[in-house]
């Protein structure tokens, strides 16, 4: 079965993010569990919890089919050891509030070196960050997200995402979401079969695909290599349909969530739909 949704908005209360989701017909999700903008937040109350849990058993959504998303303050492979520690603070919280919620994982993207380190040394911290908040945590899985290489970020290529997944003491509690405008922006030409065969296939040969926990279908605003991060619509950015297409048709993403990230998100519903009638 094919798990497609889209990343929808929590105002009002998480539960509405539930709804929202059931509104635009989709058997997946992501969402904030938080205001992204801030870096802590309340614990969640017995009641907001108890309140999500009952939103998705009676819409019909699977936990390890949702896929919260961490605020964008966190950087985990921050040069400061300061602001490195407050991030890992928030990106702790975050985790337990996935696992008070009966979530099974966290995704983020992982940091930026922003010129005061090297890329190497970036990815040693974020290794290092991600241990220390498995070992003070339980349950939740982390997933990193794959970025389009802006500005100084880290996590663009493949042997990114593989230096920080070897540090992980505990690798049953790390994972993967590939986002397919941050690899185009990266610099992996999406459009055609034979590139995105030899795309996947270098990603199953480096990580396996036991690590793939999430796909994040997205067009690119930006053209080919750009390193520009700036999402569109399907079909209407500069990748087209052939890969979305097929990412569905291929059984090796049976069972992978699949979120829309998409610019004009009025279009989520016809997109959903569009998506799940490839065969």
């Amino acid at each position: 079965m094919r798990y497609i949704g889209a990343h929808v908005s929590s105002a009002g209360g998480l539960e509405k993010a539930v709804f929202r989701a059931f509104q635009l017909k989709a058997t997946a999700f992501s969402f904030f569990t938080k205001n992204q903008l801030q870096w802590s937040a309340l614990p969640l109350s017995l009641i907001e919890i108890d309140n999500f849990k009952k939103a998705c058993n009676q819409y019909n959504f699977f936990f390890e089919k949702i896929i919260p998303h961490s605020s964008y303050l966190i950087n985990l492979g921050h040069p400061d050891d300061n602001l490195l520690k407050k991030s890992r603070v928030a990106f702790i919280n975050e985790i337990k509030r996935c696992d008070d919620l009966g979530l099974f994982f966290l995704n983020f993207h992982p940091g930026s070196h922003l010129n005061q380190i090297s890329e190497m040394d970036c990815l040693s911290r974020i290794s290092e960050s991600i241990n220390i908040a498995l070992e003070q945590t339980k349950n939740i899985v982390a997933v990193i997200e794959n970025t389009a290489g802006q500005g100084t970020n880290v996590g663009y290529r493949f042997e990114h995402l593989y230096e920080i997944i070897n540090k992980i003491d505990d690798k049953s509690r790390v994972g993967v979401c590939l986002d397919t405008c941050h690899l185009f922006a990266a610099g992996y030409d999406l459009r055609t079969k034979e590139n995105c065969q030899n795309i996947f296939n270098n990603f199953f040969n480096l990580i396996e695909l036991k690590y793939l926990k999430c796909l994040h279908l997205n067009d690119s605003k930006k053209e080919f290599n750009s390193r520009v991060d700036r999402h569109e619509n399907l079909g209407l950015g500069q990748i087209g349909t052939l890969v979305f297409e097929w990412i569905i048709k291929n059984k090796s993403f049976d069972n992978i969530p699949m979120i829309l990230e998409t610019k004009n998100s009025k279009m989520w519903i016809k997109e959903i739909s569009w998506l799940k009638s490839l065969k």
